[in-house]
């Protein structure tokens, strides 16, 4: 089966991904460009309101808040996400969820005319509650997607995080909306993404998935599938998702924590979130300024240097995992991660000693982005949906993006204090974290390619136990029940 045999998961694709991990991407990148702005108007703030003039050292805390509080509006959404998905389904928390968007784009858009630096933080952290949105979005087209195509519809959860970050950058050029007048409309871009979301996804089927599992509603989850999959028979498809029915009701955290069955996908997924965060992604985008900037960029340049790494990861996240296997391109990823951060960390010791070495510093760097993109960029995200059944996914997904959202809370905290203390020898850290990552993607993890979370329990059974008799996996997720070391 190929994606041009069901256009209707295309179309699935297009419309999830816009209100999904593509408002988690623009968020991230958005707020370098209108940064000088926003720091104006928190100085005029203060000193119209108050009549005090902000000290350096004040101005970049309060900034620094500014950008940080969307992380905690991403910690607090992913936390109540998982229990609403499994109570009302993915698409109706995808749309509940472009009202919070809309209503900090509203916010966003009026803070400047109100001389409200207040009003972006309280956008900033509504926008952090729409950005975990990212796990309706990875739940639900993962589920609607035949599991022929999982691999390829996974990547793309990755490939709208990267198409967010170029819009971003690309819309903050001061040839477009990154300019003096035009930057609270910057902001409240996001708002339009939510618009077209909410007008085009009420057409679209819930997850199948959802229907027959949570719901129970086999009539229309198979009207669902018929919609989905067009003329093709999806009988198999309704008999697999029976057979992971292992409770009529939707596992809490703590019982998947307990559950020593699944030690070792909560272990893959713990792992490798937390080394998304702490692969060094944000620490090469930090340097990349100075790369340029060492190899002869002129300063009114740097968004545009800026803007091709961002073109970069995004042309290079179109990966067909079918062709490599999701195990193979996390392991090249990490590893090829890990040898460029030692490359980089050479010649950026050299820069100042041999006058051809910014441009290896250069080149790395989009080398280091290339081994992200085809790496853990498009695998992760969508990763505790494939390991687990339908009664625990909500809770894998919960504990995911919990660290993710932490990870990315101390990494923006954390990091400019090691930047001043380490340099570019910070990456040395990173380098741990892709090595660790690569070698248990390398040996502890199964090829979950075009396999359902039953058959890839079983693969993670036959890699990790000692007895390697044939047991009832489905009866051994219930039951609690493991023979594994």
């Amino acid at each position: 089966m190929t994606a041009l045999d069901c256009p209707l998961v295309i179309t699935a694709i297009f419309v999830s991904g816009i209100g999904g991990t593509f408002q988690y991407g623009f968020s991230l990148s958005v707020m370098t460009s209108p940064s000088p702005f926003i720091k104006e108007l928190v100085n005029r703030t203060c000193l119209q309101r108050y009549s005090v003039s902000l000290k350096h050292q004040q101005l970049s805390l309060i900034w620094s808040f500014i950008v940080s509080i969307y992380c905690i509006g991403g910690l607090v959404g992913s936390l109540a996400a998982a229990p609403l998905v499994s109570k009302f389904g993915r698409k109706r928390c995808l749309l509940l969820n472009n009202l919070v968007a809309i209503l900090g784009a509203v916010l966003m858009l009026f803070s400047h005319r109100a001389m409200s630096f207040e009003m972006i933080m309280v956008g900033r952290f509504l926008y952090g509650i729409n950005s975990a949105g990212i796990l309706a979005h990875s739940m639900y087209i993962v589920e609607c997607a035949p599991k022929q195509l999982r691999g390829m519809v996974g990547v793309t959860i990755g490939n709208f995080i990267s198409l967010g970050k170029v819009f971003g950058q690309l819309l903050g050029l001061s040839e477009l909306l990154g300019t003096e007048e035009m930057w609270p409309w910057l902001l409240s871009f996001s708002g339009v993404a939510a618009l077209l979301q909410f007008s085009t996804l009420p057409f679209l089927p819930e997850s199948p998935s959802f229907l027959l599992l949570n719901r129970g509603d086999q009539e229309t989850c198979e009207k669902a599938l018929k919609r989905l999959r067009g003329n093709k028979d999806y009988g198999k498809e309704v008999e697999e998702m029976l057979e992971e029915r292992t409770a009529h009701s939707s596992h809490s955290v703590m019982e998947l924590i307990q559950n020593q069955a699944l030690r070792w996908q909560l272990l893959t997924i713990i792992i490798v979130f937390i080394t998304l965060q702490l692969c060094g992604i944000n620490a090469v985008y930090f340097y990349s300024f100075e790369v340029f900037s060492a190899a002869g960029i002129q300063e009114s340049q740097l968004r545009y240097a800026a803007l091709g790494t961002g073109l970069c990861e995004l042309l290079t996240s179109f990966v067909i995992v079918e062709t490599t296997g999701k195990k193979v391109l996390l392991f090249r990823g990490y590893m090829g991660m890990a040898v460029t951060l030692v490359l980089l960390t050479i010649t950026l010791y050299l820069q100042t000693k041999v006058s051809w070495m910014p441009y290896c510093s250069m080149v790395l760097t989009f080398l280091f982005i290339l081994f992200f993109s085809i790496g853990p960029a498009g695998l992760v995200a969508p990763l505790p949906g494939e390991l687990l059944t339908q009664s625990f996914k909500s809770a894998g997904y919960t504990i995911a993006y919990t660290l993710n959202w932490t990870g990315l809370f101390f990494v923006g905290m954390l990091f400019p204090i090691l930047v001043d203390y380490l340099d570019y020898f910070c990456f040395l850290i990173f380098l741990i974290f892709c090595t660790i990552c690569g070698l248990f993607a390398k040996f502890c993890i199964p090829e979950t390619g075009n396999q359902t979370a039953l058959e890839i329990a079983a693969e993670f059974t036959r890699m990790h136990c000692k007895s390697q008799k044939t047991y009832n996996t489905e009866q051994k997720l219930n039951k609690h029940v493991t023979t594994c070391d």
